[in-house]
């Protein structure tokens, strides 16, 4: 799905290497298979086993490291982030990882997801001296395993974890070891996998795959991984719940050939389109996805309903992030500059239009008025995911009830917004049907953002703040 304006944007993505001496190369190629994740900032700390070295800026990881001197970069270890910023903290300070020079043990630090209980915690560090340069949750981390023990140990570091609420997960690297960890409920993705002798911990095992190295295993929640010269180590810092993945890693986030808890993402949404053919088939002619996100489910709903999968929306790659635009009209018709209809393919026909997501709808809009304009007899939407009624608390930039025009409109009302001849979404039932391999502690699935239901609160007053009145 293309973003709305201010689409669903995901906080971030890690990568960790240990043992490794072209550490610093592989992050780079590890963070650029993760792109994806975030678009404005990219960092890299790399340890010599005597100091820590950081590289790091704002913008497209090819941007921030066009001319990394990474004949500077040496060292076995490394740690990398790619990150999504949220409104109004787009600074260079907020770029990770972290790093934090100390005579006793330097530290560096990478971070996905979002802390709940931040404001207080940083009320309460502020109140006991600790001055922050950030916004960023990591930093907040920092000073509490600090606050915790002199030494960043695993001691310090569950000690430091088990005083936050929200869904992450975090890489912490020392002058002679790093840290994963991650959530008690599992919301966030996290995976290890090997390279030769060393060890790598990334967000998605797309990341593997860039860079040769082989799947070993999901970090699980509430574990927290100790790797070091003498190999790999795992303690629990938290009693684990029932694992609760993002399911938008599914629907949106994830990269089509990454596996996330032992699930393939493409296979996923392939399903997702052939349990929405199944709930609500259309009379049409052809079926077609709105690029990039949404192909694996229009592939898997053709397939189910016996109709033709055509390409009808091409998408342009070569309009990135940074193109300017020089006016409000220009801005309005932003969809047109990355999106365009392939007239041959729509024209005349009663037109399927697959999409992952309906998050304001403005974007919505302009697709099927584009495809309209383009010959389109009729253009039946079907969304490949329940509609987003509530907000997201736990990284992705979805707020407020207010922006999410499933929280304030029916579904009629949403058809005749988006001028659509029809309009259907996938059941919830139909979802974790297309995900949920097994109903066991480790398989399951956070809906949230569809169904209200929150599986980590911070209190019931802000629960009830959140709430639509």
């Amino acid at each position: 799905m293309l973003a709305e304006q201010k689409g669903i944007n995901e906080e971030c993505g890690v990568f960790g290497i240990w043992g490794h001496d072209k550490a610093a190369e592989l992050t780079y190629y590890g963070l650029h298979a993760m792109q994806h994740r975030g678009q404005d900032g990219a960092g890299v700390v790399v340890n010599n086993g005597n100091c820590l070295t950081s590289h790091k800026g704002l913008g497209l990881v090819n941007d921030v490291f066009k001319y990394a001197p990474f004949h500077e970069l040496t060292g076995d270890a490394a740690v990398g982030h790619v990150r999504n910023a949220t409104e109004g903290s787009n600074v260079y300070e907020n770029v990770q990882p972290l790093l934090f020079q100390s005579q006793m043990k330097s530290m560096a630090l990478a971070h996905n997801g979002n802390l709940m209980n931040t404001d207080r915690l940083r009320n309460e560090l502020e109140s006991q001296g600790s001055i922050l340069q950030t916004s960023s949750d990591t930093e907040v981390l920092a000073h509490l395993i600090k606050r915790s023990g002199m030494e960043v140990n695993e001691q310090s570091l569950a000690a430091a974890l088990n005083q936050t609420t929200g869904a992450y997960s975090f890489l912490v690297m020392t002058d002679d070891k790093m840290y994963a960890a991650l959530d008690p409920s599992g919301i966030r993705p996290l995976s290890i996998g090997r390279i030769g002798d060393a060890y790598v911990v990334a967000s998605e095992s797309c990341a593997f795959d860039q860079i040769g190295a082989t799947f070993e295993r999901e970090v699980l929640p509430g574990e927290l991984i100790t790797i070091s010269s003498h190999g790999m180590e795992s303690t629990r810092f938290a009693i684990r719940g029932q694992r609760k993945m993002c399911a938008m890693e599914y629907v949106y986030l994830s990269r089509p050939d990454s596996n996330v808890n032992r699930v393939n993402v493409h296979a996923s949404r392939k399903q997702m389109g052939k349990e929405l053919a199944q709930e609500s088939p259309a009379d049409a002619d052809i079926v077609i996805g709105v690029p990039d996100s949404s192909i694996s489910a229009a592939i898997g709903f053709a397939e189910e309903s016996g109709l033709p999968y055509e390409m009808g929306i091409i998408k342009n790659r070569y309009v990135g992030r940074t193109f300017i635009q020089p006016s409000q009209e220009l801005r309005e018709q932003g969809v047109k500059l990355k999106l365009a209809p392939v007239r041959g393919m729509v024209e005349g026909k009663r037109v399927v239009m697959i999409d992952d997501s309906i998050v304001r709808g403005t974007t919505s809009k302009r697709i099927v008025q584009m495809l309209k304009n383009a010959g389109a007899a009729e253009v039946h939407v079907r969304i490949a995911s329940p509609p987003i009624e509530h907000p997201c608390w736990y990284g992705i930039d979805m707020s407020t009830y207010e922006e999410l025009i499933a929280a304030n409109h029916s579904l009629d009302e949403i058809r005749d917004t988006i001028e659509a001849d029809s309009l259907a979404f996938l059941s919830e039932s139909g979802l974790e049907q297309a995900i949920v391999r097994d109903k066991t502690i480790h398989q399951g699935i956070c809906t949230a953002c569809m169904t209200g239901e929150y599986p980590v609160m911070q209190d019931k007053e802000k629960a009830l703040a959140h709430k639509k009145s």
